[in-house]
């Protein structure tokens, strides 16, 4: 039975586990959207919520307690310098995740974590993906056609 079992343990031992999904926390800091399954996804919201209300608060001690978790230095100034700020006036609720399709090897259910607000960076970097059948049309997705 599994009461009061808070968690996931996604097929791995406690070690690997927590070092996933410091990868994934550090990698959806640092590009600002992460594509995973959904299992790790709804595991890595939990870390990456927690980081940004450490990060809110900005203070040294927030900061070396976001320290033990993300190694990446540039990172972590990123999270105090540019993604805290963009959720100031928000009290939680910042990522989502995106349910996309199963994968192709497994059948694995495939989500996309991200951050609620985006920087202008990523906005810019999404409005002008290509999808495949624009690819073959020639049009830009973001673009209204005439």
């Amino acid at each position: 039975m599994r009461h009061r079992q808070k968690g996931r343990k996604l097929g791995r031992k406690k070690g690997h586990r927590e070092l996933m999904l410091r990868n994934l926390v550090t990698s959806l800091f640092d590009n600002e959207s992460v594509r995973t399954t959904e299992a790790k996804a709804k595991e890595a919201r939990r870390l990456a919520e927690r980081m940004v209300t450490f990060a809110k608060r900005g203070d040294l001690h927030a900061r070396r307690q976001v320290l033990k978790h993300i190694n990446d230095q540039d990172v972590v100034k990123k999270l105090f310098d540019s993604i805290a700020p963009r959720f100031e006036g928000r009290a939680g609720g910042y990522t989502r995740i995106i349910k996309i399709a199963r994968r192709h090897g497994d059948a694995a259910p495939v989500a996309i974590l991200e951050l609620t607000e985006k920087s202008k960076e990523a906005e810019e970097k999404e409005a002008k993906k290509v999808t495949r059948t624009a690819r073959k049309t020639g049009e830009v997705v973001g673009e209204e056609k005439e």
